[in-house]
């Protein structure tokens, strides 16, 4: 791993961004808007406002999931808002946290489609070892505030992740659910990827195509059809 950006005060504010990750994004990290990004989580964390995930796990997703071994992308908004639960994976928490209804959902679909049992706590990092990309959308937010970041900059950024996988590999398996999600079909090469759309797993939407989409047993199908090791989806 290589620091990215370090900034020392009280909070110790730190991200940190793998090496090849780094050089793929450098332009994006380069550029006038990202520190402005950068200026404006500093001044968060100094006028004493907490802020999740800390900033080590900003970037979690891209530091558990090289470029190289992605075969699944799953796209979220934001963060959760709640103290301890956003680790930078999107729909995760750290085990010993309780599931989100977002992600109780999802595990009720894996069950639903592949017969699977529900997992005993909702770490994806399983998920991102294997090469499946739980990306936000917008990557921080401030605590007790959702949406509270969505207009720093942040989705500037990560379309240029999307848009870098979306150039750079073939076969890749997109879950898109919700408006939000199913937005950035428009950034995604579909002659050389694959897209799934589903409405998003939230309980206010996920009896409304989330439930019945079986897009966990469909990722599998495409990936052993391509050739590609089908994803494990329990999380032990």
């Amino acid at each position: 791993m290589s620091d990215l950006f370090s900034y020392n005060n009280q909070k110790n504010f730190k991200l940190v961004l793998d090496p090849e990750w780094y050089n793929l994004l450098r332009y994006e990290i380069e550029s006038e808007y990202f520190n402005q990004i950068l200026d404006f989580l500093i001044e968060e964390e100094e006028s004493g406002r907490t802020v999740y995930p800390p900033s080590a796990e900003i970037f979690n997703a891209l530091n558990l999931t090289p470029l190289k071994k992605i075969k699944v992308v799953i796209i979220g908004q934001d963060p959760y808002h709640g103290a301890g639960q956003a680790h930078g994976l999107c729909f995760s928490v750290k085990k010993g946290i309780p599931a989100p209804p977002s992600l109780v959902n999802i595990f009720k679909e894996i069950k639903s489609n592949t017969g699977l049992n529900i997992p005993p706590h909702g770490d994806l990092s399983n998920w991102a070892n294997q090469g499946i990309l739980l990306l936000n959308s917008i990557l921080t937010v401030r605590a007790s505030q959702a949406a509270s970041h969505q207009k720093i900059g942040w989705q500037l950024f990560t379309d240029s992740i999307i848009k870098t996988i979306s150039a750079k590999l073939e076969g890749v398996v997109f879950l898109l659910w919700g408006k939000f999600a199913e937005g950035k079909s428009e950034i995604i090469d579909s002659s050389k990827h694959y897209i799934l759309k589903a409405a998003h797993p939230s309980p206010f939407s996920a009896h409304n195509g989330f439930f019945g989409c079986k897009h966990f047993a469909k990722s599998n199908e495409i990936l052993k059809s391509i050739g590609r090791e089908p994803v494990d989806w329990r999380l032990g």
